[in-house]
């Protein structure tokens, strides 16, 4: 079984056939999902998604394209927010210079809040960092030096460098439908040498989608193509790599209660 780590279920994208997106992916061996929160605003809607579901989980958080629309996060409101049962996750969250559409500013203090949720909850915080390596480990460091946090590094494509720092402070990383490109040859070099216990798959749909999809809407039932090329990247078996990133994910969103989830859905 896989899971798919990270996908955004509440998007319009998916709003007139998410039973049969749910069903197809339970047919890919994809036998559980996150769906992530972008903004405080529309959490409802993604913790909704998820209590229809028994096998679908929701973060809340702010995505760094939002820090500026909704500038005043304070970790409490975060925090308050996790309490309900389906939410397993704090974001995402973090930098993006690629398209800066928040002032970095914002974006920084965005970041540190959900951290300190994170922290204070014990709840994995899901980053998002797009050219924005240094201040990323920055960050990560001096915000870890503050008290231990679990967390994840979502849709890797960063430099190795940085997946060092994450990995040396504990954190996980995620690949999305991305490492299936022809120019990703970087990250695959990444993904097989990622401890076998720090590793996640993922779409980031609707986002995404891996080859051979690309140009089409992504749905979980892809991560099974996603999984496939981390596999081959790291030398073993799909079997294995389901395994094991289940296992992770288990082990990371504890909350989740995973077996049990499995077992009603």
């Amino acid at each position: 079984m896989l899971i798919d780590s990270h996908c955004h279920l509440d998007f319009p994208n998916f709003a007139e056939d998410l039973d049969a997106v749910v069903a197809r992916a339970r047919q890919a061996g994809v036998g559980a999902m996150l769906t992530i929160g972008t903004t405080l605003a529309k959490s409802a809607q993604v913790i909704a998604v998820a209590e229809r579901f028994a096998n679908i989980w929701a973060s809340v958080g702010i995505h760094p394209h939002e820090a500026e629309a909704e500038p005043d996060v304070q970790a409490r409101t975060l925090i308050e927010m996790s309490r309900h049962p389906k939410v397993i996750g704090i974001g995402e969250t973090g930098l993006d210079y690629f398209y800066e559409h928040a002032p970095r500013d914002a974006q920084k203090a965005n970041f540190r809040a959900h951290i300190q949720a994170a922290r204070e909850t014990g709840l994995p915080i899901i980053i998002h960092t797009r050219e924005a390596d240094a201040d990323t480990a920055e960050i990560l460091r001096d915000e870890m030096a503050k008290g231990a946090f679990p967390g994840l590094i979502h849709c890797f494509t960063s430099s190795a460098e940085l997946a060092d720092v994450a990995l040396d402070l504990g954190l996980t990383i995620s690949f999305s439908g991305i490492i299936t490109f022809k120019n990703a040859a970087n990250l695959r070099e990444i993904a097989a040498r990622v401890p076998a216990d720090r590793l996640l798959v993922e779409t980031d749909a609707p986002y995404l989608a891996p080859v051979p999809h690309r140009g089409k809407r992504n749905e979980p039932a892809f991560v099974a193509d996603t999984a496939r090329v981390v596999a081959e990247a790291r030398g073993e078996s799909v079997a294995d790599l389901a395994e094991r990133t289940t296992a992770n994910f288990t082990r990371l969103f504890a909350k989740a209660n995973v077996p049990a989830a499995l077992a009603a859905a």
